[in-house]
């Protein structure tokens, strides 16, 4: 007799604790950060060659969906960088009880909410 393979659990029986998604949120930044740096990159080093070459890149950054663009890569870049701390802090065992993780993780989440404001503001 053949067994069935064993199920994995659905999505759907899991409460979701804030350390939980502050988790899945600094793989999901780091993931975009990773991709979108190069190209960044590659936009400053294009911008050097010359002054037309300046321009285009200035004007490039000036339009409002790259300003946008720049506002949710901050926005990630700071989440990521205050999330990378509170991993830090967990593996010097500075944060081992549920409340630490769950307190460190909403304040991450705040840190980046408030920060991603301050970013909006100063982009626009």
């Amino acid at each position: 007799m053949l067994k069935s393979p064993p199920h994995a659990p659905h999505l759907s029986i899991y409460r979701w604790h804030p350390a939980m998604i502050a988790s899945i949120a600094h793989r999901a930044s780091g993931l975009v950060l990773s991709l979108f740096l190069p190209l960044y990159l590659l936009l400053l080093y294009d911008m050097h060659f010359s002054p037309q070459h300046f321009e285009a890149g200035l004007a490039l950054l000036q339009k409002p969906y790259i300003s946008i663009i720049l506002w949710m890569m901050g926005t990630a870049l700071l989440y990521h960088f205050s999330n990378g701390i509170r991993f830090i802090l967990q593996d010097m065992t500075l944060l081992q009880s549920r409340h630490a993780l769950r307190f460190s993780a909403k304040l991450v989440l705040a840190i980046a909410c408030v920060g991603s404001l301050l970013l909006g503001g100063y982009l626009w």
